[in-house]
């Protein structure tokens, strides 16, 4: 296993909450085996494309103007949310409660306008969208979250986030070894704020509220299909954030199906 000077080498275990995964290190009792899963099941029927609606696909289905500052489909109770010094913004839009499907969108503040920078098609929770997460109930949680670190199987593609690589703590493995649906699912990952410790690498098993509360959700590289709590986005997304966001602008996830998002 090789480490990125900054990641911690003792061993610790890791249970994704979009992927389940264990840590494989040198033990003083000896040798602890890794067992991975990847975050969704294989993939049966890829995304052709996004939502669209208006010319934006933030705004489709949305049924209010966007409010004061720009950010369509994102109610007053969600924007109260968001820091003051936040100038970075992922929203993802889930088409549906019960929906795997979405658009994730990146926005940045320009004075005191928020002003679209880029769309991808997402994917969430199989089972869709939560206010109420719990360990591998297969929902996305509905929330505000920072965006601090990011970590990876490769190296950093270039990222202001600290960025944790290993080239094993995140591997994930597939049922069949023929499936390579789920191979480069962690290649990058950008750790989404929910239950764990800022500054930490994404695969740190803490908890801070508890194991039932779930953890380990990240944003990461896209398989085509569902995934247990993570949200996906292409690589070219993946890569596009990591250059993106910067800690300075103090950077949030708002993530959530369309209609709790726009209440």
């Amino acid at each position: 296993m090789r480490n990125s000077t900054d990641t911690p080498s003792f061993p610790r275990y890791s249970r994704h909450g979009g992927a389940r995964h264990a840590i494989s290190a040198v033990a003083l009792c000896g040798v602890l085996l890794a067992v991975a899963t990847a975050c969704g099941e294989p993939a049966t029927k890829p995304r052709s494309g996004g939502a669209a609606g208006n010319g934006n696909p933030a705004v489709s289905g949305s049924p209010r103007p966007a409010p004061a500052g720009g950010l369509p489909g994102v109610g007053e109770r969600m924007v109260r949310q968001i820091p003051d010094d936040t100038r970075q913004l992922v929203v993802v839009y889930g088409d549906d409660r019960d929906s795997a499907e979405g658009t994730a969108v990146l926005y940045e503040k320009q004075g005191v306008q928020w002003q679209q920078s880029a769309s991808w098609p997402s994917h969430n929770g199989r089972r869709g969208w939560t206010t109420d997460h719990r360990l591998d109930d297969e929902r996305s949680p509905v929330g505000v979250f920072s965006l601090t670190d990011a970590g990876g199987t490769l190296r950093s593609p270039g990222t202001k986030l600290p960025y944790w690589y290993d080239d094993h703590a995140y591997a994930a493995s597939v049922v069949d070894p023929d499936d390579e649906a789920h191979a480069h699912d962690f290649d990058h990952v950008i750790a989404i704020n929910y239950n764990r410790l800022k500054g930490t690498p994404p695969y740190d098993w803490s908890r801070p509220e508890g194991v039932e509360k779930g953890g380990g959700i990240w944003l990461h590289l896209d398989h085509g299909d569902g995934t247990s709590a993570c949200v996906t986005v292409p690589e070219a997304g993946v890569k596009t954030l990591l250059g993106t966001l910067d800690p300075a602008d103090h950077p949030m996830v708002v993530m959530g199906d369309r209609d709790r998002l726009d209440d």
